[in-house]
C-alpha cells in the first residue's frame, strides 16, 4: 500500500530540514533587513519613542538616530527639531557627540516607504519646511532646493524658535 522507500525519503527530508533550520536562522541575521545603513539600529515604527520628547516614532519622514560613544549608545528621534535640541542639551554630558566616529542619520523626506527608506548624513543634507511631528517643521532632503537650509542653519532656526 505505502511505498517504503518513499516513506524513508520523507523521514530523512524532515530530519534534514530540522537540522538546516539553525543554519538558515543564522544566515538570515546577516542580511541588511529593511534597508538600514551599516551601524544603524532598526527603528521599530509605532513602538520606539523619541529620546527627547518620548513621543512614539511613527512618521518615518522625520526620524533620526545617533549612535556613538564608548558604549556605542543609540538615541532615536521623531523630529529633526528634537535632534537639534538634544544635541545642544547633551553636549556636555556626552562629549563624544563631536567625535567624528559618532554616527548620525536622518530620514530622507522623499523616501518611498518604510520598507524603502533612504538615510542621510544631516551634515550633508538640506532641510526644507514641512509640517513635522513636534512642530519644528523641518525635513531632510538630499539635494538643495529653493529656500532649503543646511544642518547648521536649521539647528540655529530651531533653537531660536525654542521649545
Amino acid at each position: 500500500m505505502c511505498n517504503q522507500q518513499r516513506r524513508h525519503f520523507i523521514s530523512r527530508l524532515g530530519l534534514g530540514g530540522f537540522m538546516l533550520t539553525p543554519l538558515a536562522t543564522a544566515l538570515s541575521g546577516c542580511s541588511n533587513k529593511g534597508g538600514w545603513p551599516d551601524g544603524m539600529a532598526e527603528i521599530k515604527w509605532d513602538r520606539d519613542t523619541c529620546t527627547r520628547c518620548s513621543m512614539v516614532i511613527s512618521d518615518r519622514r522625520f526620524a533620526a538616530e545617533i549612535r556613538g560613544g564608548p558604549d556605542n549608545a543609540v538615541f532615536k528621534f521623531d523630529d529633526p527639531g528634537c535632534l537639534a535640541f538634544w544635541l545642544k542639551e547633551k553636549s556636555e554630558k556626552f562629549p563624544w557627540l563631536t567625535d567624528p566616529a559618532t554616527r548620525i542619520w536622518i530620514a530622507d523626506y522623499n523616501s518611498k516607504s518604510r520598507e524603502e527608506m533612504s538615510w542621510l548624513d544631516p551634515k550633508r543634507a538640506q532641510f526644507i519646511t514641512k509640517q513635522s511631528p513636534m512642530g519644528y517643521n523641518f525635513a531632510a532632503v538630499a539635494m538643495p532646493m529653493p529656500g532649503s537650509l543646511d544642518f547648521t542653519d536649521m539647528r540655529q532656526h530651531t533653537l531660536a524658535k525654542g521649545k
